[in-house]
């Protein structure tokens, strides 16, 4: 992910050829290692008032190295929080790593979080963010401006995504699968 300046726009790409610009409400599809590479490798980040939100746990947020006093985090525990923390945001970025949990029940407010991650859109550059799509966060996603894919290369770059279900198998007879203790 790069930070461009043009005409005074900050421009961030994400992968080559894909751009994303302030004024967007952008969702995101990307393995975690792809999502980290590009938010650490990137300094321009820094200059920006940068505000990344997270949910009941982040797969990504111990990962992340920053040091700029323009680098703040918010955890919202329900989606009703999420909505406040959305509304209150006055950051030039606003990057929320989508948490599904976070909608257990909640499942009403997906039109309100939506309309929320829009309006800050209008203003700064949303991202919402997931190693993988699921129920809430195709919701959340019908209202972004762009729905962008990033898919694992033939490598094995992954990330630390979901693995199949066969390599599951596959590790637990490589460590001797798993074990339980006798009581006496």
């Amino acid at each position: 992910m790069r930070v461009q300046q043009r005409s005074g726009a900050m421009l961030i790409e994400l992968s080559r050829g894909i751009t994303l610009q302030p004024g967007t409400f952008t969702a995101v599809i990307a393995p975690e290692k792809k999502i980290l590479s590009a938010l650490n490798s990137n300094r321009d980040l820094q200059r920006f008032l940068f505000l990344y939100v997270s949910g009941n746990y982040s797969r990504i947020l111990t990962g992340i190295s920053r040091t700029s006093g323009n680098f703040e985090t918010r955890r919202p525990f329900t989606a009703d929080q999420l909505l406040t923390v959305i509304q209150e945001s006055g950051h030039t970025i606003l990057f929320v790593e989508h948490d599904p949990t976070l909608f257990d029940g909640a499942e009403r407010l997906y039109d309100p979080v939506a309309s929320a991650l829009r309006q800050a859109g209008r203003e700064s550059l949303v991202i919402l963010w997931a190693p993988a799509s699921d129920r809430s966060f195709a919701a959340l996603a019908r209202r972004a401006d762009r729905i962008i894919e990033i898919i694992a290369d033939n490598t094995g770059d992954a990330g630390h995504g979901i693995p199949s279900r066969r390599s599951c198998r596959e590790q637990g007879r490589a460590s001797g699968a798993q074990r339980t203790l006798e009581v006496s």
